[in-house]
């Protein structure tokens, strides 16, 4: 196979998933992080690998470009950026804890957590919905067709018709897009 075969295929593959997109999912989802903005809510957002930056990518698109257009600031933080206390959490208790335990200290009820993995089935992801759930926050997972343990927890689990990594992370990210510029283009001040 060629390489311009190869990408020819993969981009198909893309396409499809795109028009496949759950968008009343999606739409439920930003009316989540409208009524969080509403009500002055703290969104947490978090991951691992890929869909840790994926997190950090659209608390930096609510937190500045979506804040900068409205009349008021989100309030949003991805757990996963502060390295010293991701470490000293995993080091001193264990990695399935570096989110629940700073969920511990910031998180209310009424509050919002996402996060995106392919597999669903991330030990600390599972950990922070579990607790997530217990103390009444509204959970969202977005997970490839594989589902896993989190799209079971998750209040909204968005599920993506597809296994492949590459596709399923750019979905997310196409999602995390489609809420950001909901607020930039549509709801300026």
């Amino acid at each position: 196979m060629t390489s311009e075969t190869w990408i020819n295929q993969y981009l198909d593959a893309e396409v499809k998933l795109i028009r496949s997109l759950p968008t009343e999912k999606i739409t439920a989802l930003i009316d989540i992080f409208e009524k969080a903005h509403t009500r002055d809510s703290q969104i947490f957002l978090f991951g691992n690998g890929g869909n840790a930056a994926s997190a950090s990518h659209l608390a930096c698109d609510l937190g500045k470009g979506a804040s900068d257009v409205l009349k008021k600031r989100f309030r949003v933080i991805t757990l996963n950026d502060n390295a010293a206390w991701l470490t000293a959490l995993g080091n001193d208790y264990a990695y399935d804890d570096v989110f629940v335990r700073q969920l511990e200290n910031y998180a209310r009820p009424g509050d919002v957590v996402l996060s995106g993995s392919v597999s669903g089935n991330s030990p600390n992801l599972v950990k922070a919905f579990e607790w997530a759930n217990a103390q009444e926050l509204t959970t969202v997972s977005i997970t490839s067709s594989r589902r896993g343990r989190m799209s079971d927890l998750a209040t909204l689990p968005i599920v993506l018709p597809d296994e492949h990594y590459g596709r399923v992370e750019d979905m997310q990210m196409m999602i995390y897009h489609l809420i950001a510029f909901w607020f930039i283009e549509n709801k300026s001040a």
